[in-house]
């Protein structure tokens, strides 16, 4: 019998962790979490803010559509009493799930907060506990820049966000990973406030083609009116008497300052690793203190899975961290080798209030020249399809990369209504190996996915020339 201890075992990496080594008669797990059922995806993350979004993304298309009379107004108070409800739903299944662990013989929970007294010990309240195995997966909290003023002016995060009612006239954004396109309109679109980004590179989505972030830059420039201030970094910030803020910058013009009524901090997120008590331990978080086993390089019995581990912080990576944790804990402990994590690179982003999502699947065509594969690549816009454009949703654009030799499916990204259920079908066509050769050219009636045969068509007649 081996003891696992699991700190964080209501996020998604610690279930995942859970339910699967709770499946071998051989192990004795005891569960830790001092905080509420769900972890961050449920309570913070993905499914309150689809929440909020959604009540954005209504408005916006009834206000852009010229066929409807009026913009109806959005009430704030029930959009967030109905996601707070919603996300009591959630975080009550998820409680069941581990309740239902709970349940099973040599399965201890505790409610309570973890710490490290050593390399092999961990403090869980008055108790001393030393398991075979550690996993951490405590998720991650929100990352604030080290910026000279920053603690005087109390800048808002997405969580905060996610709770709020009332806005400011005036907001000044930082921060333009995926947090902040998908928080910049819900501020401009339902709160009606006058939005400043600031954007340190020439423009966002860095891990896409430059096209898309352009194509972003101008879908929220033109569409939510939202400034965005390229190639711009922030310098210092401070409160201004009337209770605002003023920031400082340097742009591709040279320092300037930004005055607006609040400061939101969209910066990214770190591994919540603070109160384990590492500094007790040989164990030094750094960006390759973990393995890709999932187990840190100076104690091999200690894994480290899903945000936790700061390499991948997405909900379905972190599942999948947390079942091959349990499955290499199984293998270290018969002696067998381990396996390395390895994942198609992917991607959504819920740009545009969710109605002009970014999507990635598999590589893009630079990734594969840089592994010398020469490729096919072709794109299409969105408005070169029909139903787009009647279902008004004209924006966007797609883009598909396959292998010149043998018409492999290598990556697809867009930017676009539904991208983010289109990239789905993509995955089966990456992660299978498919030939684009293969896959069926033709809608059964006339959807979004006419953009998907668009390109299968174009990248199959590039092929045969």
């Amino acid at each position: 019998m081996i003891h696992v201890a699991v700190v964080g075992a209501y996020g998604s990496a610690g279930v995942a962790v859970a339910q699967r080594l709770a499946e071998h008669d051989a192990v004795r797990l005891t569960l830790i979490d001092d905080g509420d059922p769900g972890g961050l995806c449920i309570l913070r993350g993905c499914m309150p803010s689809k929440a909020v979004l959604s009540a954005g993304a209504h408005r916006h298309q009834a206000r852009v559509d010229d066929r409807l009379v009026g913009t109806p107004s959005v009430d704030r108070e029930r959009t967030i009493e109905r996601k707070n409800a919603q996300i009591s739903e959630f975080a009550a299944h998820r409680q069941a799930a581990v309740q239902a662990l709970t349940d099973a013989s040599d399965i201890t929970f505790l409610q309570d907060s973890a710490r490290f007294v050593d390399n092999r010990t961990l403090a869980v309240g008055d108790q001393r506990l030393t398991p075979d195995y550690i996993v951490i997966a405590t998720g991650s909290t929100p990352s604030l820049p080290d910026l000279t003023g920053i603690e005087t002016v109390d800048p808002t995060t997405s969580s905060e966000l996610l709770e709020r009612t009332t806005f400011p006239d005036s907001a000044v954004i930082m921060g333009f990973g995926a947090v902040g396109v998908e928080m910049a309109p819900y501020l401009s679109e339902v709160g009606d406030v006058d939005v400043t980004v600031i954007e340190h590179d020439e423009r966002p989505l860095d891990y896409a083609d430059p096209v898309y972030g352009d194509e972003l830059l101008d879908l929220y420039e033109q569409s939510f009116n939202i400034d965005i201030h390229t190639q711009t970094i922030e310098r210092a910030v401070e409160p201004t008497d009337d209770d605002g803020v003023r920031l400082e910058v340097t742009g591709p013009d040279g320092r300037y300052t930004i005055t607006a009524d609040e400061l939101f901090a969209f910066t990214g997120r770190r591994p919540a690793l603070d109160r384990l008590g590492l500094e007790t331990t040989d164990m030094t978080p750094s960006s390759d203190w973990v393995q890709p086993t999932l187990q840190t390089r100076s104690n091999p019995q200690v894994f480290v899975a899903g945000d936790a581990n700061g390499q991948r912080p997405i909900l379905h990576v972190a599942k999948e961290e947390g079942h091959l944790a349990a499955d290499n804990i199984l293998a270290h402990a018969r002696g067998d080798p381990l396996t390395e994590y390895t994942t198609t690179p992917h991607r959504v982003t819920f740009a545009g209030l969710g109605v002009y999502p970014y999507a990635r699947i598999g590589m893009t065509a630079e990734e594969a020249a840089a592994l010398d594969r020469e490729t096919i690549v072709v794109s299409r816009a969105a408005a070169d399809d029909g139903v787009f454009r009647v279902k008004d949703a004209p924006h966007g654009r797609a883009t598909l990369v396959v292998d010149a030799t043998d018409g492999t499916v290598l990556g697809y990204q867009g930017l676009h209504y539904h991208a983010d259920v289109m990239v789905k079908t993509m995955q089966v066509a990456v992660e299978t190996g498919l030939d684009v050769r293969e896959l069926p050219d033709r809608a059964y009636h006339p959807t979004t996915p006419e953009l998907l045969d668009g390109l299968f068509r174009a990248a199959t007649t590039r092929l045969s020339a």
